[in-house]
């Protein structure tokens, strides 16, 4: 949504690096929004 607002015409040249980092961290950081997985290599599920 965010591209297709930005997209058109009206914001073309109005928008600054500094607009577009405050629109939302998805666009410059690594966002996991299903939270952390470590994974061990070495140890095996206790599965029946």
């Amino acid at each position: 949504m965010i591209q297709q607002v930005l997209a058109q015409p009206h914001w073309q040249g109005k928008m600054t690096l500094r607009d577009y980092a405050a629109l939302t961290p998805l666009m410059w950081e690594h966002i996991n929004p299903y939270g952390r997985f470590d994974l061990d290599m070495h140890t095996r599920l206790d599965l029946p």
